[in-house]
């Protein structure tokens, strides 16, 4: 923008001001409330050209399917092929699971996401005391290869796109499906999908870790070694901002601890000898879709362009693929109300509306239900049509980042990026991620604390929890999990040691102790522990051994 432009719209602004905006606040102020982005700073009551005088349209938007990807990572978009709709889902047994996998890719989904139980999770079997309270609860209980090829019992793996939501145990994990993928006939090289494998987040604002940050660390770059070679359609971590914004963070918060931890991992690879073009097309991000559309939207664009620049600035990536942020979104869990959870539709789909406009590759919506139990049928059928209704009847999909060039989500755009570069530099100063957990979670607390107080002030408005407010008795008709299941699942891990061959297991884990204290890549001996039907439980247990157990500091 010329000087001499400037100071027309300078000058128009300031005539419409006096003219027509003074006399309409006159008659009408501002009504009461927070106009403001998830940070609490105000947001203008209207953005003009003045906002985003200092961008240079080649340099930082650019065209989709080139640098800096502010506009997407794909020159057509949604117009070529629409994102992958990833319903997550997993309860009680696998055979229950995979009824519900086999249910929702009837009715359209095109891709699975597997949620795990919290003792899968944490590395217990199903018969061992810690679990047995929660075994199938929040997800499915996933103890040995058996339970795998369950799980995908009649889905081919090589037509099927699998995510698993899944961290401290993802290596076991990852081994499992190419365990059962091998049964099937189908070797790992034509296995695609995602692992999330993203542990600093865990000690950030989680909690499912079971290793100190150092091992858990070698576990992640060791699967990026196995996978470039063996398993190469693969995304080896998707680096998750989505359960530190669920914890209380905000937009900028979300990005910049999110693009800290990916540059963790891409040091913590450099660091073992790989090089940076070899690993890094293999790497994905998920990032929550909130509540603010514009702001959310500036979100993903923002990041998509910090990463472009991090990865070619200070990592030297020069392949395409290395520099593309590609990322799945799902929306906020967080922002689910239990009172009137009809009302969840509707924020379901303002924020898959935002997922979609900032150019996601793959999306869940949450079920209206979900604030109370997990989904039943009619509801996660529900966010599927949601996904659908805005795919195919919206338009959204159409055109390419259709809100580009809008005066206020490019100026949110470049906010955004600005902040989270902030919040970059400032853990480079204490060290990286590693070191600057404690920080991080501070600033997610005083964040979380902040938007609690402008909700009970009523500065921030909940429909149907601090106004627009029902007497209605709870809703009823929820899910429920097979209280049973524990106890069946147990019996069956029993039955698994006693039919296995004892020496073949017995020797496969002291090949991952022996490895363990060493060097040697862990993942291919974990994949022959899991065929011969050593259980997730007991790799778990041999690692704890040989690694320790992370001691959290907790910051109040």
């Amino acid at each position: 923008m010329t000087p001499d432009e400037k100071k027309r719209i300078e000058d128009a602004r300031r005539a419409w001001e006096a003219r027509t905006l003074k006399p309409a606040l006159d008659k009408t102020p501002d009504r009461p409330g927070l106009f403001a982005g998830s940070d609490g700073a105000p947001l203008e009551r209207l953005f003009t050209p003045e906002h985003t005088a200092a961008q240079d349209y080649v340099r930082d938007l650019g065209f989709p399917g080139e640098f800096p990807y502010t506009r997407g990572v794909q020159p057509t978009m949604f117009r070529g092929r629409l994102w992958t709709m990833r319903q997550y889902a997993g309860f009680g047994s696998a055979a229950e699971t995979n009824q519900r996998y086999r249910y929702l890719l009837a009715q359209g989904q095109t891709g699975l996401s597997v949620a795990f139980d919290l003792p899968t999770q944490m590395g217990y079997d199903a018969d061992h005391p810690m679990a047995r309270s929660e075994v199938g609860k929040v997800g499915v209980s996933i103890g040995g290869v058996e339970d795998m090829a369950e799980l995908f019992e009649g889905i081919p793996l090589d037509r099927a796109s699998t995510s698993m939501t899944i961290n401290a145990t993802a290596a076991i994990l990852l081994c499992l499906y190419i365990a059962v993928a091998e049964r099937q006939g189908i070797p790992a090289e034509k296995l695609s999908g995602t692992v999330q494998n993203d542990i600093l987040k865990e000690y950030i604002a989680r909690g499912t870790y079971i290793y100190p940050p150092a091992p858990s660390m070698r576990l992640i770059t060791d699967m990026f070694a196995f996978c470039k070679d063996r398993v190469p359609r693969w995304n080896t971590i998707s680096i998750s901002g989505y359960h530190m914004r669920e914890a209380g963070c905000t937009a900028a918060q979300e990005v910049g601890f999110t693009l800290a931890n990916a540059v963790a991992y891409v040091t913590a690879a450099q660091a073992v000898g790989l090089r940076v073009d070899e690993f890094a097309p293999q790497l994905s991000f998920f990032f929550n879709a909130h509540n603010h559309l514009l702001e959310e939207i500036a979100k993903f664009r923002a990041a998509r362009r910090l990463w472009a620049r991090i990865m070619t600035d200070r990592f030297g990536a020069r392949d395409p693929r290395s520099v593309m942020l590609r990322f799945h979104a799902q929306t906020a869990g967080s922002m689910l109300t239990a009172q009137q959870p009809e009302n969840n539709i509707v924020r379901v789909t303002v924020q898959a509306l935002a997922a979609i406009l900032g150019g996601c590759q793959s999306l869940h919506t949450n079920s209206m239900d979900e604030a109370l139990a997990l989904p039943t049928e009619s509801a996660v059928r529900t966010a599927l049509r949601t996904q659908q209704v805005l795919a195919y009847e919206s338009g959204v999909a159409d055109t390419v980042d259709p809100v580009g060039g809008s005066f206020a989500v490019e100026a949110l755009t470049r906010r955004l990026e600005e902040e989270a570069e902030t919040y970059i530099a400032k853990i480079d100063g204490l060290g990286g991620s590693v070191s600057a957990i404690a920080f991080m979670q501070r600033e997610i607390q005083e964040s979380a604390y902040r938007y609690q107080q402008e909700v009970e002030s009523r500065a921030r408005i909940v429909v149907g929890v601090n106004d627009f407010v029902l007497d209605e008795p709870p809703p009823g008709h929820l899910f429920e999990v097979n209280p049973a299941v524990g106890q069946a699942m147990g019996e069956r891990i029993g039955r698994l040691r006693a039919s296995r061959d004892a020496g073949r297991a017995a020797q496969a884990l002291e090949a991952i102790d022996r490895a363990a204290r060493g060097r040697d890549n862990l993942m291919p001996l974990i994949l022959d522990a899991v065929r011969a039907r050593v259980t997730l439980g007991e790799i778990c247990d041999s690692l704890r051994t040989v690694f320790g157990v992370h001691q959290p500091s907790v910051v109040f």
